[in-house]
C-alpha cells in the first residue's frame, strides 16, 4: 500500500509506512483492489472528528458535521486507466448512500492535478472552496449522498 501511495505523489500526500498503517487503523472505510492476490489500488476514508492531524481534514471538520472523508485513493501505475479508481469510489459512494452522509475530498491545486480534478468531477463532486497552505493549495470537493450513480438527485 505504501508503494502505491508513493507512486501517486504528490497528489496522495507523503506518508511513512507507520503513518499509512495508522490511517488504516483509524479509518472507517479502507478498501483494496486486487489483481491475482496483489494489491493494485486502495482507498482510505475517515469519519469526522477522528484523531488525525491533516489540515485538509480539519478544514472539513470545521465546516461539516457529517461526512466521510477520502484521505487518499491510489492505483498502481501499471493498473491505471482500467476503472479501478472508479470501482473503489463506487464502494465509497455506496457507503455514503447507506449512511446518508456526503463524501469529502481535496485535490491539489498547486501543484495542479488536472487528472484528479476530472476524476472527481466525473464522480459528481462539486467544489466547495479552496484551502491555501504554505507550500500547497487544494480544491475542496464534496459529493452529496442523495445523488445516484449518474450524479442526479434521487
Amino acid at each position: 500500500m505504501w508503494e502505491i501511495n508513493e507512486q501517486g505523489l504528490p497528489g496522495t500526500g507523503k506518508v511513512t509506512k507507520k503513518e499509512i498503517s495508522h490511517l488504516m487503523d483509524i479509518s472507517e472505510v479502507c478498501i483494496g483492489a486486487f489483481h491475482d492476490k496483489d494489491l493494485v489500488g486502495f482507498v482510505i476514508c475517515l469519519l469526522p472528528n477522528t484523531n488525525y492531524g491533516s489540515l485538509n481534514y480539519s478544514w472539513f471538520n470545521e465546516r461539516y458535521e457529517k461526512f466521510i472523508y477520502v484521505d487518499r485513493i491510489a492505483v498502481d501505475t501499471q493498473f491505471r486507466d482500467r476503472g479501478i479508481g472508479s470501482k473503489l469510489y463506487q464502494r465509497v459512494i455506496q457507503y455514503s448512500t447507506e449512511h446518508k452522509i456526503s463524501i469529502t475530498a481535496e485535490v491539489s491545486l498547486e501543484p495542479p492535478n488536472p487528472g484528479s480534478d476530472r476524476f472527481h468531477i466525473r464522480h459528481s463532486f462539486n467544489s466547495v472552496g479552496e484551502f491555501h497552505q504554505e507550500n500547497k493549495s487544494v480544491t475542496m470537493y464534496i459529493r452529496d449522498y442523495q445523488l445516484n450513480k449518474n450524479g442526479k438527485n434521487t
